[in-house]
C-alpha cells in the first residue's frame, strides 16, 4: 500500500512539473548542426544559442606525435553552431576547474580551436592537422588573449600587481611619452615585439587564423574575419568562435569539423592537447 502511494505521488509530481513548464533538455544530436540565422551570435550568453541543438563531442588525448599527451584531462566538449550564410559561429563549452589566463615563464594557458578542411572533398584530410596537399584551416582561441581584449593590460604591473619595480629606462622623465625614443627603448624590454612576433600583445582579437598540412606544419594564415569571445563560469569555459562559412557548402550538405581543448592547469600546450576526430558538420538551412 505504501509503495502504491509513493508511486502515485511520484507520478503526480511529474505531472505537476510538466504542467509547470519544466522540460528535460533535448538529447544531444549525432552531428554538429549549423542552423541558419539572420546574424550569427558573438557572445556565449546570446539567446540565439537556445535554438541550436547540442552535440557532445568526446575528446581523446593527442598521442600520435611528439610531444604527446599521455594523461587524459577534459572528457568532452559541448558544441552548438549557427550560420548566416557568410559566417559560422561555434559555441564550445567544457569543464575546467582552474582558470588559466595569466602568461609568464612556465605558465600554460587555457585554449580551444575549431578545425575544418580547406576545401570540400569526398575524402577529407587526416584529422590530425591535415596532410600534404590536403590542408586544414584552424581558428584558435586563447584565454590570455581574451583577458587583454577585455581590458587587462600586459605590462609587468598589470600581470604582476605586487611586483616591486624600481625603474625602467623607457619610463624615464627624459623620454617623452609616445616619442620614437621611448618606443625604441621599450623594445629592449619586449623582445617578442622587437622581433615582430605577431602573437605578442596587446591583442585586438582573442582568436588567430592558422593553416596546416600535417603535424608540425601549423602557420599563420590570412584572416578569415574570425572573432571570438570566452567567458569563464562556475564549471568552466564557454567560448564562441566565429569564422567564415566554408565556401560552396550549400544547405543540406555536409563537411567535417574537429575540435581541440587545452587546459593550462594540466600543463597542456602546443601538441599536448585533448582533441576529437572528424565530426559531420551539417548545413541545416533557413529555419
Amino acid at each position: 500500500m505504501k509503495q502504491t502511494v509513493r508511486m502515485v505521488a511520484a507520478f503526480g509530481l511529474t505531472g505537476l512539473l510538466v504542467g509547470a513548464g519544466c522540460r528535460q533538455a533535448p538529447a544531444p544530436v549525432p552531428d554538429v548542426e549549423a542552423g541558419r540565422v539572420a546574424s550569427v551570435p558573438s557572445a556565449p550568453t546570446d539567446a540565439a544559442w537556445e535554438q541550436a541543438p547540442e552535440h557532445v563531442a568526446k575528446l581523446i588525448p593527442q598521442d600520435l606525435v611528439e610531444p604527446r599527451l599521455l594523461t587524459p584531462s577534459t572528457a568532452e566538449v559541448r558544441v552548438r553552431a549557427l550560420a548566416d550564410g557568410k559566417m559560422v559561429a561555434f559555441r564550445l563549452e567544457w569543464n575546467d576547474a582552474t582558470k588559466s589566463d595569466l602568461p609568464g615563464p612556465a605558465q600554460m594557458i587555457d585554449a580551444c580551436a575549431v578545425q575544418l578542411p580547406k576545401t570540400l572533398e569526398k575524402e577529407p584530410p587526416a584529422p590530425q592537422m591535415g596532410e600534404t596537399a590536403k590542408p586544414v584551416e584552424v581558428t584558435y582561441w586563447r584565454a590570455d588573449w581574451q583577458a587583454t581584449v577585455d581590458g587587462r593590460g600586459d605590462t609587468i604591473r598589470d600581470l604582476y600587481p605586487n611586483a616591486a619595480i624600481d625603474h625602467y629606462p623607457f619610463s624615464a622623465q627624459s623620454l617623452a611619452p609616445g616619442s620614437p625614443e621611448q618606443a625604441e627603448m621599450a623594445k629592449r624590454y619586449a623582445p617578442a615585439r622587437a622581433l615582430g612576433n605577431l602573437r605578442s600583445g596587446p591583442r585586438q582579437t582573442p582568436v588567430e587564423d592558422l593553416v596546416a598540412n600535417g603535424p608540425g606544419t601549423l602557420s599563420s594564415a590570412p584572416s578569415r574575419g574570425s572573432t571570438g569571445k570566452g567567458l569563464y563560469g562556475k564549471t568552466g569555459w564557454s567560448v564562441v568562435i566565429v569564422r567564415a562559412w566554408p565556401p560552396n557548402l550549400a544547405d543540406g550538405q555536409r563537411t567535417n569539423v574537429a575540435f581541440a581543448v587545452w587546459q593550462g592547469a594540466q600543463r597542456e600546450s602546443g601538441a599536448r592537447k585533448m582533441r576529437t576526430g572528424w565530426i559531420s558538420l551539417v548545413a541545416k538551412g533557413t529555419k
